[in-house]
């Protein structure tokens, strides 16, 4: 049944209302797809849009650690990124994937500089600047505490912290309260913004370097220490510190550490004291827990020095080796214990020209101290001192 045609009396409905509001959805459509491409645009060309600044260099330093937020506070500080574009530039760098990709140290930005030359230079690979320092013979761990400090290595306070953290010392396997005997005297190169346990380890990693090649050439000697006297590594590194700290002079080295083991074997040395002063005024200086006696210690030992029973380090009052070393050896000193010259010796004292007289009996031992301590003379600078006469 077709349906009937509308009435002549009733009139049409307008479409033109409907054709209006479609007008205006298309003309809003087409404003936005307007906007769209031109922040599209806009973006497609800012990662290679010159800044606004002027082509002067501008330095900037990243921090080590910092974070993109941190780097870009700098950028923006610094005048490399104008303020108002942080937010672009950020999402730029985000969409580029370079926050994590960029490296402390100094880096040299111009404010002409496009936002891909930025990240370019954020992330270049900085040219491992290095600092060369030495470490002589014999130094103690303040002393090399201030050493490094004083060539820009971190500073004194941070670095003796280091060389006393518990964490780090079971780290590196070391017993005792430090590091001491075991920072391998040399030339170094640290990396500049190095920290204090990195400079501390690769010291120690070379001192077990050497001491792993000594205790190879001389197998049967560091075996005839441990069945003679129960020692493992570190009482040679106590020994070997001691010889270190007792004299300057290469030839003497392996006699004096040769005095210090005949005194620890032989029955008829009692009691077994080494008395060496190096060890007492370490013990004064270096510990953090001082006793009575040292707290009064000015550099000179005293009498209530060489009877201060509260000093662990004292061997003029307690025998065998003191607790831990009392300085760092080098090789020569490390394979003096190892190689240690054969005598009877058992004293000997300054002849104050760098060496030593020796002596096997304490009678001889006092006419030689009468001689070279009490008159004050001088010997010859020959290792004369040395020569057994018998």
């Amino acid at each position: 049944m077709k349906r009937s045609p509308v009435p002549w009396w009733k009139p049409r409905r307008s479409r033109l209302p409907q054709h209006l509001a479609l007008l205006t959805v298309l003309a809003g459509a087409g404003i936005g797809v307007k906007l769209a491409y031109d922040v599209y645009a806009s973006w497609m060309a800012y990662p290679d849009a010159p800044g606004k600044g002027s082509a002067a260099t501008i330095d900037v330093e990243i921090p080590s650690g910092a974070t993109f937020p941190e780097v870009l506070a700098l950028l923006v500080e610094h005048g490399v990124i104008p303020k108002e574009d942080s937010n672009l530039f950020k999402v730029f760098v985000l969409h580029e994937g370079a926050a994590r990709k960029t490296t402390a140290g100094p880096h040299a930005f111009r404010g002409d500089m496009t936002p891909r030359e930025i990240v370019e230079e954020l992330a270049r690979k900085q040219k491992a600047e290095e600092i060369r320092v030495t470490i002589p013979e014999g130094k103690n761990i303040l002393d090399v505490a201030r050493i490094l400090a004083e060539k820009g290595l971190s500073d004194a306070a941070a670095l003796e912290a280091a060389m006393r953290n518990p964490q780090l010392l079971s780290k590196l396997g070391i017993e005792g309260e430090t590091v001491e005997g075991y920072l391998f005297p040399d030339t170094y190169k640290f990396r500049r913004n190095a920290a204090p346990e990195e400079i501390l380890e690769k010291m120690v990693t070379r001192h077990r370097q050497v001491f792993a090649d000594l205790q190879r050439r001389h197998r049967d000697a560091g075996d005839l220490l441990e069945r003679a006297l129960g020692w493992e590594d570190r009482e040679i590194v106590i020994l070997a510190s001691i010889v270190e700290k007792e004299t300057g002079a290469p030839h003497e080295r392996p006699l004096i550490a040769g005095v210090f083991l005949n005194r620890l074997r032989f029955a008829s040395f009692q009691p077994k004291l080494l008395q060496t002063d190096p060890t007492i005024v370490y013990g004064c200086t270096v510990p953090v827990t001082k006793s009575e006696a040292c707290q009064q210690f000015e550099g000179r030992i005293r009498r209530i020095h060489l009877r201060d029973q509260e000093n662990p380090y004292s061997t003029y009052a307690h025998e065998g080796l003191p607790p831990g070393p009392i300085a760092n050896p080098g090789r020569a000193a490390l394979e003096a214990v190892f190689q240690p010259k054969q005598s009877r010796f058992l004293y000997f004292v300054a002849r104050n020209d760098g060496t030593h007289q020796f002596s096997k009996s304490v009678a001889e031992h006092e006419r030689w101290v009468e001689i070279y301590q009490r008159q004050g003379r001088v010997g010859d600078g020959s290792a004369a001192g040395a020569q057994d006469p018998n």
